[in-house]
């Protein structure tokens, strides 16, 4: 018998996008879930859905009979999630839904039939929400943090939990919940490594118009430095990966915290090769020199535009020049640099594309994503669309907010040319550094880039724009 069955909608089968890279980790947020629920008296079960197959989760459902289960939700695993929602249900279970979609679109996923959605942190929330479930001994209107339908069918929001202050006194994610095996597998198949995924950190204060605070808020807590390296130790000793993934959102946020850290590996004789995110405006020399100490093989930096203008018009907060001279600097401490390129924000023109293209170039970053600007519910850039964004008109379950129709920009195709051009901008950049290894290759590359960007000339050309 168990009290809750948490899981996540993530399927690695439904993703085609992952399965050309099968870089896949662990769901962190429901196995922290699942150390607080076991820490606080409840039974607690984990349905890992990464490599699950068609029918995993409605046998796990028919053996394990949980009164309650709590599905964790994003944007990508919408469809998913409603899915596993509808066979809970026809199970008789009890549904909670968090994580970062649910709070935004509630009244959707009340009408789906979710008997609660927590907005926020989810620990103390769905342990009163269980609590309510199986005793009765808590009212929802006394719970806070949580959207939920009355008697006669009114939605009802309570008060927003206040955030935690500490997360020194959270449990470490309940890995033995899950099976890491066939994460390890994966890696090694695809990558020849094991790599393994931790969190520090809970929220981001930066005001990025695009990023949703749905759930940690614009916050920044994190656990301390020893709390840390005594986890990693603990990760290395029994599971001996190859290299870790620290998933914060800016992992160099306050230098003094960097530092201690390097001083706790240090006297744990603890290194291992990692990779994480953070801000140009949050890396200094120094710092560069710790997280390379430390064994950082490659940071990954949101330089998101090479237009200052387009980069202001997000509220980024720093700037291009910032960006390429970080770039730089993690290269001298032998650190490879990842960048994120976002293309068609609102107000952006043929010339800030251009601009960013000649930033790429220059900095030569190692490795090149771009995006597409979507907006997603709840964030400043969906309402600063406003009228811009058109959803379509079509069953809630049929679309995600990647579906918005955004007004006024360029076209599908334009993009599709432009994000060729300015990769291979960046790879003409990486050539020319090593000219003598690339003398061959570089005419290639050049040519590539002066094809997507005539696409790009006779799209908008074309009368292009939405």
């Amino acid at each position: 018998m168990i009290d809750i069955m948490l899981a996540h909608a993530y399927f690695l089968r439904e993703d085609a996008a992952e399965q050309r890279v099968m870089k896949p980790f662990a769901p962190l947020g429901i196995l922290s879930l699942s150390a607080w629920l076991k820490r606080r008296g409840f039974r607690a079960s984990v349905f890992d859905a990464t490599f699950a197959a068609e029918g995993d989760f409605e046998r796990a459902i028919e053996e394990l009979r949980p009164p309650v289960v709590g599905i964790s939700v994003n944007m990508v695993t919408k469809f998913a999630a409603l899915r596993m929602l509808k066979t809970a249900k026809a199970a008789g279970c009890r549904v909670v839904l968090g994580g970062p979609e649910p709070a935004s679109y509630a009244e959707e996923y009340l009408a789906a039939g979710a008997d609660v959605v927590v907005a926020g942190e989810g620990e103390e929330t769905l342990e009163e929400v269980l609590a309510h479930f199986l005793h009765g001994s808590t009212s929802l209107e006394d719970i806070a943090g949580v959207i939920w339908r009355d008697t006669d069918g009114n939605t009802r929001r309570n008060t927003p939990r206040v955030l935690r202050k500490s997360l020194d006194d959270l449990p470490e994610p309940d890995r033995d919940a899950i099976d890491y095996t066939p994460y390890f597998r994966c890696w090694e198949e695809h990558h020849g490594v094991r790599v393994m995924s931790i969190v520090t950190m809970r929220g981001c204060p930066y005001t990025c118009t695009w990023c949703s605070h749905t759930v940690y808020g614009e916050s920044y807590r994190r656990r301390s430095p020893a709390l840390v390296a005594e986890e990693i130790a603990g990760l290395l000793a029994r599971y001996t990966p190859d290299a870790l993934w620290f998933a914060d959102d800016v992992f160099t946020i306050n230098h003094a915290w960097i530092f201690e850290l390097e001083r706790e590996l240090r006297a744990r004789a603890l290194s291992v090769p990692f990779e994480c995110i953070t801000r140009a405006d949050r890396l200094t020399p120094d710092v560069a020199r710790a997280l390379a100490s430390m064994g950082c093989r490659r940071v990954w930096l949101g330089a998101e535009s090479g237009s200052q203008r387009v980069l202001d018009a997000m509220r980024r907060g720093v700037s291009v020049e910032q960006v390429e001279a970080m770039t730089r600097v993690c290269r001298e401490h032998g650190i490879e640099v990842g960048t994120f390129i976002m293309l068609g924000y609102l107000g952006e023109k043929d010339e800030d594309i251009l601009a960013t293209a000649h930033y790429l170039r220059r900095s030569r970053p190692d490795i090149v994503l771009t995006t597409i600007a979507y907006p997603i519910k709840g964030t400043r850039y969906h309402i600063e669309l406003g009228a811009h964004a058109v959803v379509p008109p079509q069953p809630f379950e049929t679309w995600n907010d990647r579906n918005h129709i955004v007004t006024g920009r360029y076209s599908d195709r334009y993009y599709w040319f432009a994000n060729r051009f300015v990769v291979n901008e960046a790879a003409v950049g990486r050539a020319l550094s090593a000219l003598r290894k690339n003398v061959l290759r570089l005419p290639l590359l050049w040519a590539k880039a002066r094809t997507a960007r005539f696409g790009m000339m006779v799209s908008r050309l074309a009368g292009s724009s939405v």
